[in-house]
């Protein structure tokens, strides 16, 4: 028997992409939303020595208050607060104007308790009954968890709990949504018991429009069904809007602004989004140095991961305003005109036209705004497919499509409300070839409902 082994030696090439520590860094740097970016930068300060955050000097200081004030001045700012501000020639203008203070809901909820007429002891118990309303303004606690916790009587947590829900706003320390809609209608002197039943038992059909079986079933008029319905969708299911509640904060930092002067637009980075780094000169020094091996080496890792980070930032910085010099070319009469002259583009067109992957760009729009004269603008929504309008005739925007769509609902009799076939017939008929399922599709994308439930009586 004999045993052929093959021990031969083969040699082959082929490419393979590695993503070293540092690529993965500057992909995800670049997808970092402004917010993030600051975050990271701030930790990134704190963890490594080398980095230090550049101090300007007098004459920079005054460079920049100029360059500051003059796009104070090409900028239009919304105040935002309650209370109207004025400004004087004189007076320089600080973003810290235009911030409004914010009030908790659980501050404004205990200081009305610090008022109430009740002894000390009712109180302090109200103040815990507080600290468990959640953000939506329900409270999590039954009365039989009160008693226990606290070790008090029934008719004691009831008269608690009850104090809360005189509270304002209004329906709040409700446990569920039923809860919070019959207080507020308690609050406002309703006593139709009907309202009543109808919150107990049809609230999905009030949602759905299905007046007719509640009316049916209630043996009143259907118009009448609709009122009660009505009344019942302006109370407030959430009791805490408006109010801070310390949770789902999100911050909106535009990483570029974008002015139109003297018939031309300007991109403007917001070079506010991090801080400016720069190298701590005594660690320099320690490179050179042959004292301490150790320490040499440690120095020119923190060194490497420093630079690189600032070069990442300038990267970033660089590839975000390539993909909007791109963009501000193809909409220019979006941002002259408004949403309706939106033309489709695409993530690949987009990377094809400014030699890019096209993951590059999806990455650079990712969460990233920029501050137009309509407002601040979330980047990705400029990104949007196209419906073929005819033979030889350029696409047109799904954005143009769903403001046709909208205007329909909103000017139809609301009576014979338009059914999704009818809405895609007039589309067509101004030349936009779409289907029933696409207009369908749009409506449930905008949150409109079916024809079924627009219906009035």
């Amino acid at each position: 028997m004999r045993l052929n082994m093959d021990f031969s030696l083969n040699l082959t090439q082929e490419q393979k992409l590695v993503m070293t520590q540092e690529m993965q860094l500057s992909v995800k740097l670049l997808q970092m939303s402004s917010f993030e970016l600051k975050e990271y930068v701030e930790k990134e300060i704190q963890e490594n020595p080398v980095l230090e955050v550049k101090e300007l000097n007098s004459n920079e200081v005054e460079k920049d208050k100029l360059d500051y004030r003059e796009i104070i001045k090409n900028l239009d700012f919304d105040n935002y607060s309650h209370h109207s501000y004025e400004k004087s020639d004189g007076e320089e203008v600080s973003p810290f104007n235009f911030i409004s203070e914010k009030k908790s809901l659980k501050e404004y909820l205990k200081d009305q308790i610090r008022d109430l007429n009740e002894n000390d002891y009712v109180k302090a118990i109200c103040l815990y009954i507080i600290e468990n309303i959640d953000s939506r303004g329900y409270l999590m606690l039954e009365d039989r968890e009160i008693e226990e916790e606290l070790k008090i009587s029934e008719k004691l947590a009831k008269h608690c709990v009850n104090v809360i829900q005189t509270l304002e706003p209004c329906g709040i320390g409700a446990r569920n949504l039923v809860e919070c809609l019959k207080i507020q209608m308690r609050q406002k002197g309703i006593e139709d018991q009907n309202v009543f039943t109808i919150v107990d038992r049809y609230l999905e059909m009030i949602a759905e429009n299905r007046y007719n079986v509640i009316a049916k079933d209630l043996n009143i008029d259907v118009k009448q069904a609709q009122r009660y319905g009505d009344l019942i969708k302006s109370l407030d299911p959430k009791p805490s809007r408006g109010f801070y509640t310390g949770e789902d904060v999100k911050y909106i930092v535009p990483d570029a602004y974008i002015r139109k002067i003297a018939d031309e637009y300007y991109i403007i980075m917001n070079d506010d989004l991090s801080p400016k780094l720069t190298i701590n000169a005594m660690y320099r020094d320690i490179i050179n140095s042959e004292d301490d091996k150790n320490a040499v080496s440690y120095v020119k890792e923190k060194l490497n991961s420093a630079l690189f980070l600032i070069k990442s930032i300038q990267h970033r910085k660089s590839t975000i305003y390539r993909v909007l010099e791109k963009i501000l070319e193809l909409q220019r009469n979006y941002f002259d005109y408004g949403a309706s002259y939106l033309k489709p583009m695409t993530l690949k067109e987009i990377a094809d036209s400014i030699d890019m992957h096209e993951s590059t760009v999806s990455r650079a729009i990712r969460d990233k705004y920029i501050y137009t004269s309509r407002g601040t603008i979330k980047i990705k929504n400029l990104f949007t497919t196209g419906i073929l309008k005819g033979f030889g005739e350029e696409n047109v925007s799904v954005l143009i499509i769903k403001n046709h769509i909208k205007k329909m609902i909103d000017d139809e009799d609301r009576k014979k409300p338009l059914s999704d076939q009818k809405i895609c017939n007039l589309i067509n008929e101004r030349g936009m070839n779409i289907s029933r399922r696409t207009v369908a599709k749009y409506r449930e994308e905008m949150g409109i409902k079916s024809s079924k439930g627009r219906k009035r009586f």
